[in-house]
């Protein structure tokens, strides 16, 4: 699954995470100092954030795409000269251009963060009726969204069409990988199936969920600084009261409640889902061989295998209605939280409506990361599942015991043939 797109995989993951962090440590500790020697000058930390399409080229902006292509051209020239692969260009610098899209998008969602301010207070001054707001005023900051909003959509379009090619490559490689080995794979129950569909499903997974890993951590890394200084306004939680960084703390607790309580719940449904491609496949095998052999797929053995599809989907259905249960009544409660958390805050009257539009922005953004989980938890249960089947080829592979179903699932076809 990775050493045909990857470069030593393992190694390459590993050295990338060493190397970002060396990264962030310089970046944080002295990168302001080297982009000062560079002739960047930069806004006071106190400065008011820019409003508009200017945001995205000040000084500081200017200084990080430097920085980032530079870090990153180092780390795809070591790679290339130490470990060349056929796929290099897609696996290294296509990962690193989903990498810079997706955190330009998150920092356009900033822009539009900052932007709430100053509209809505002003929204909120047109409508208290004690000063008049010039229509002017109101259709320009209108028309500053859009112009935010205009490159979101560009690089939102981009980034998914340059990531559908680079999914594709990928399962391109998993393919060309696995048949090139088909005279050591073709014994493994379903093969034909595991290089067709499940190379294509994991592909598409991967397409929108590898997205959406990514898209959080920026998330967080963009918004935990926007969250943090906004906890200044609110002074104290319902039923705790007064704790450092209250908006950020409620998220992270929040999240972190609800992603236990979904692992908890639904700790039975990667199982369950893996054993569903086994009694499926083994269902749809028997009807293949009855084609060309008139004693296979015979009613009994054909009701016996589909008894086994049938019960395992009702086991299915039963665990995740109670796992739906307690995943609808977080995801209920989330809608409303931000908002309840800022209650003593509202009733006190120390923000005004655009600081509250931008805290519960802000806030949604963090939390909708740290809940990655809770929104993907399916998604994660069905990628888990492919990758249990894809785990026999890789075992084949590299010559280590199959799993205990897989043996199983071989011997019996195998002594079918005979």
């Amino acid at each position: 699954m990775f050493d045909s797109f990857f470069p030593r995989p393992k190694l390459l993951f590993t050295s990338a995470i060493l190397w970002a962090a060396f990264t962030v440590f310089i970046w944080y500790t002295v990168g302001d100092t080297i982009g000062s020697a560079l002739g960047f000058t930069f806004a006071a930390a106190d400065a008011p954030p820019i409003i508009g399409l200017g945001y995205f080229v000040t000084a500081e902006f200017l200084w990080f795409y430097l920085y980032f292509v530079a870090i990153c051209a180092i780390f795809c020239a070591v790679w290339f000269r130490l470990s060349p692969h056929k796929w290099q260009w897609w696996s290294l610098a296509g990962s690193i251009v989903i990498l810079f899209s997706t955190y330009f998008s998150v920092q356009v969602s900033v822009a539009i963060n900052n932007w709430y301010r100053p509209f809505y207070d002003r929204l909120q001054t047109a409508l208290g009726g004690e000063e008049t707001v010039p229509v002017s005023e109101l259709m320009g900051l209108i028309g500053v969204f859009f112009e935010i909003a205009s490159i979101w959509m560009v690089v939102y379009v981009l980034t998914r069409f340059f990531v559908s090619h680079y999914i594709f490559r990928w399962r391109t490689a998993m393919n060309d990988f696995y048949t090139s080995h088909w005279a050591r794979l073709r014994h493994i129950e379903g093969a034909s199936q595991r290089i067709q569909e499940d190379t294509m499903r994991f592909s598409g997974i991967m397409e929108g969920l590898g997205v959406n890993i990514v898209d959080s951590v920026m998330t967080l890394f963009a918004f935990l600084p926007v969250l943090l200084s906004l906890s200044v306004h609110v002074t104290e939680l319902p039923f705790v009261g007064a704790i450092p960084a209250p908006l950020v703390t409620a998220a992270v607790l929040w999240a972190l409640f609800g992603t236990t309580l979904l692992a908890v719940v639904g700790i039975k449904l990667p199982g369950l889902q893996f054993r569903n491609q086994r009694v499926e496949a083994a269902f749809r095998k028997e009807l293949v061989y009855g084609e060309d052999d008139e004693n296979r797929a015979t009613p009994p053995t054909l009701n016996e295998l589909f008894n086994n599809v049938r019960r395992n989907y009702f086991r299915i259905y039963f665990h995740y209605a109670y796992f739906n249960v307690a995943r609808g009544l977080y995801l209920q409660t989330d809608n409303v939280f931000a908002t309840l958390i800022l209650i003593p805050t509202i009733a006190a009257g120390q923000i005004t409506f655009g600081i509250m539009t931008q805290i519960l922005s802000a806030f949604g953004q963090v939390s909708n990361s740290f809940q990655f989980l809770v929104n993907s938890w399916t998604t994660i249960i069905e990628l888990i599942s492919i990758y249990k089947r894809l785990q026999a080829f890789e075992a084949t592979l590299s010559d280590k015991a199959l799993p205990s179903e897989d043996i199983e699932y071989m011997e019996k076809g195998m002594a079918a043939e005979d």
